[in-house]
């Protein structure tokens, strides 16, 4: 799935569409995003050292994990974080870097979809988290 097929589903756009595409397999999303080093969340994050936070890792992991829900997604339905757990942040992710994530549904009790994660650059593992979100309509 390209980024505007990614664009059929997420709601999310300009800085804040953090997938170059997705791959769906056997029930699991494989997102990937090249972390190009001009990025709004880079600038101050560090100067001279730059490090993608740890909560934009956390994002594109909700973002993969979405296109699983490509039929309770739509035009008039916004998906929202409700929670984090057991985050665990092992190696940092840089400028040039192909983040990779691989993320599963893990239980679902509409609107409420809980999902566990992993982000790696090659073979790096890089963060790892459960996570639960809402898919809820548009105000």
């Amino acid at each position: 799935m390209n980024k505007e097929e990614i664009m059929n589903i997420l709601p999310h756009r300009d800085d804040m569409l953090l997938l170059d595409r997705v791959e769906e397999e056997n029930g699991e999303a494989h997102g990937f995003y090249r972390v190009k080093g001009d990025e709004f969340f880079l600038r101050g994050h560090f100067p001279g050292n730059p490090v993608v936070p740890g909560v934009i890792q956390c994002e594109i992991l909700a973002q993969s994990v979405c296109v699983l829900l490509s039929g309770a997604m739509s035009e008039d339905k916004t998906p929202l974080y409700t929670g984090l757990n057991n985050v665990k942040f092992k190696n940092p992710v840089r400028p040039g870097d192909l983040f990779e994530t691989k993320c599963r549904l893990t239980r679902q009790k509409p609107p409420f979809y809980f999902a566990e994660g992993e982000g790696y650059v090659g073979d790096k593992l890089c963060v790892k988290a459960e996570f639960s979100f809402a898919v809820m309509p548009k105000k």
